[in-house]
């Protein structure tokens, strides 16, 4: 399971490519996929927070722009909580997709901003149970905002947050069913 991190030395940020490949390490561990070969790109040059997901049968491609590893508070400096929480949610993906009943989920590219905050939650959800801290209420408004301020809403999103089990079809449903409540309103 090589874990292979770019560039190794950065210039416009202060990011440790060690630091990178000992999180995806513990992650690619705690999830169980040591099998696969990952490689994480990290575009230093913009501090746009976006990471891409390419799966090319055993292989993992991670491109990552710096800003999903900074620390919000200490900008061009990296946060191993923020490379934890952005290497785990595309991780979390990669498995959801090879692994987790996510076969018919559309790329990423054509998921509607209400899927993606659906499989964020549901991702960040497995996260924290993984002992990585994470800033509950920050995917809570991130949720409420593609899914509504309702009751209902929040009721999906603490089903995908305590959720570890779930399907492609069970997310959008969840998802569906806030929709359809928030439309209601």
């Amino acid at each position: 399971m090589p874990i292979t991190v770019s560039p190794e030395t950065y210039t416009y940020v202060s990011f440790d490519a060690e630091v990178i490949r000992r999180i995806a390490d513990d992650l690619v561990r705690a999830l169980g996929m040591q099998d696969r070969t990952i490689t994480i790109d990290v575009d230093e040059t913009t501090p746009l927070v976006r990471t891409r997901l390419t799966i090319d049968g055993d292989a993992i491609h991670i491109n990552a722009d710096s800003g999903a590893f900074e620390d919000t508070r200490l900008p061009r400096q990296q946060s191993e909580a923020a490379t934890a929480t952005a290497l785990g949610r595309v991780l979390l993906r990669a498995s959801d997709r090879l692994t987790g009943g996510f076969g018919e989920a559309p790329a990423d590219d054509q998921l509607t901003l209400a899927q993606v905050a659906a499989w964020e939650t549901y991702c960040i959800g497995r996260l924290e149970r993984l002992g990585i801290a994470v800033n509950r209420q920050r995917w809570l408004y991130n949720f409420r905002n593609r899914h509504g301020f309702t009751d209902g809403g929040d009721t999906a999103f603490d089903q995908l947050w305590t959720n570890g089990g779930l399907t492609w079809g069970e997310l959008c449903a969840i998802s569906d069913r806030a929709l359809a409540l928030k439309a209601a309103h």
